[in-house]
């Protein structure tokens, strides 16, 4: 059974808090209270346990980090907090979706409706948009402070409108644009990406949904499977095929979801969620040709580079997931007993913990670099190769920290309650983080090849003159 204990926040347990008897064996850890003389150095903020919230929150320097910032990750917390932490675990209990309210909730309190890819950034009211702007770590600490919320995907909503979106802003029509943009930013309404098929995954360009010209108008045929958001979407940014096969044959469409001969289906799934994925039916729908976003025949480009910002938003969540498994990990190490003594007293459990940390901070650093290469102006088509390694790198961090977590919490970790709900929750949530926005095998392969070519025409400067 589903317990219906509010997840205030993801360290409740059962079990006694720590005391000096417990840790009397285990070596401190080195204070960063002398950097707080560094001006590039914020408040300490949060959980102050080492390795439980990131390296700036808790008084070491960054060179990323503002004032904006750091009341914006005050305002982020406080909505979380406020609005989601005390609904959670009841709108999981009872196989609800998060009221698509919170949205413009969000927004009131300065908080953007749908994230903060770069063609976004600057549709926002003025009064949210913090001086000079919103960037790449504005996005990055919101979708860490939701994640903080543990495991169920509440905003995942948010998420996929920053998905969809940027398509529509960067190469849609002003009159395409007029139809969903303002509404989306304003929390009022919904657009999903509908891109994967029964038999086409990570394989985009092989996609047999078709959309042929009838006058003004296509008239789309296919199946959409895995649409995230789909149940609660009002547009789709739709994938579909206008011309012969292979990506050059690939557009987008915008489409509205009550369209006739639309038929959406929510699927059951094996992760606890607030949100959920989609099974789509078109048959014969119509759907007018000025709705065509961007030019016929290059979607598939538009989504190979709309694909990277896709990947950071999924790396930054994972990162906090992985930080929850190694935070609920440590904390009940110095709890539970056995062979009388703490856990935390065994060499084998200080490794995993260790190693869990190691891969946490290693992830980060990678976020943290993919965003400034955001925040510098980098295209999105040069960043392929780090966008799909940073995917890659979450999934496998957040694979063995919720294996590790399991370990450590035992038999607490395979039932749906207790001081190991929350682990149990996260271990069913690893897959749905790593096959989404691109498998590990086709990433890596992607990273590979890329590599390879980039290889073949790069001078050696190392031979230049000096």
């Amino acid at each position: 059974p589903q317990t219906t204990q509010p997840t205030t926040n993801h360290h409740n347990t059962n079990l006694p808090k720590p005391t000096a008897k417990t840790t009397k064996n285990l070596p401190k850890m080195a204070s960063p209270s002398v950097a707080k003389k560094s001006p590039a150095a914020h408040e300490p903020f949060g959980d102050q346990a080492p390795g439980c919230e990131p390296y700036w929150y808790q008084g070491y320097p960054s060179a990323y980090y503002n004032a904006s910032h750091v009341e914006f990750r005050k305002k982020c917390r406080a909505f979380v907090q406020d609005e989601i932490s005390p609904n959670l675990e009841g709108w999981i209990s009872r196989n609800e979706v998060y009221p698509l309210s919170l949205h413009a909730k969000a927004l009131a309190r300065g908080i953007p409706s749908a994230g903060l890819a770069k063609d976004v950034q600057t549709r926002y009211p003025k009064e949210i948009i913090p001086e000079g702007g919103f960037d790449a770590f504005h996005e990055l600490i919101m979708l860490d402070e939701y994640a903080a919320a543990g495991p169920g995907n509440c905003m995942g909503q948010a998420a996929i409108n920053s998905m969809a979106l940027p398509p529509v802003l960067f190469a849609g029509t002003p009159e395409v644009q007029a139809q969903v943009v303002d509404d989306v930013i304003a929390g009022r309404k919904n657009i999903s990406l509908a891109i994967s098929e029964p038999f086409a995954g990570s394989d985009v360009a092989s996609l047999r949904t078709t959309a042929k010209r009838e006058g003004d108008n296509y008239r789309i045929t296919g199946q959409k499977k895995w649409i995230t958001g789909g149940h609660v979407a009002d547009y789709f940014t739709l994938a579909v095929r206008t011309g012969g096969a292979g990506g050059s044959g690939v557009s987008l469409l915008l489409v509205d979801a009550k369209t006739p001969g639309v038929n959406i289906r929510k699927m059951p799934t094996q992760f606890d969620t607030v949100h959920g994925t989609t099974f789509i039916e078109i048959e014969d729908a119509l759907v007018p040709t000025k709705n065509l976003i961007g030019k016929e025949g290059a979607g598939f480009k538009y989504l190979l580079l709309n694909f990277n910002h896709e990947r950071f938003v999924i790396s930054a969540s994972t990162c906090r997931y992985s930080r929850i498994c190694y935070s609920e990990s440590l904390k009940y190490s110095m709890r539970r007993k056995t062979f009388g003594k703490p856990i935390a007293e065994h060499q084998m459990v200080r490794f995993k913990l260790a190693e869990m940390l190691r891969l946490i901070e290693a992830l980060h650093d990678n976020n943290e670099r993919v965003a400034f290469q955001y925040k510098s102006g980098v295209p999105d088509s040069a960043l392929g190769a780090q966008c799909a390694m940073l995917k890659v790198m979450c999934s496998k961090t957040f694979e063995y920290c919720a294996r590790e977590a399991s370990q450590i919490y035992g038999g607490s970790s395979v039932v749906r309650e207790g001081p190991g709900r929350i682990v149990e929750r996260l271990y069913r949530e690893v897959r749905a983080q790593a096959i989404p926005g691109g498998s590990e095998e086709i990433l890596m392969d992607l990273a590979a090849r890329q590599a390879l070519a980039g290889a073949r025409n790069a001078p050696d400067l190392s031979r230049a003159k000096l």
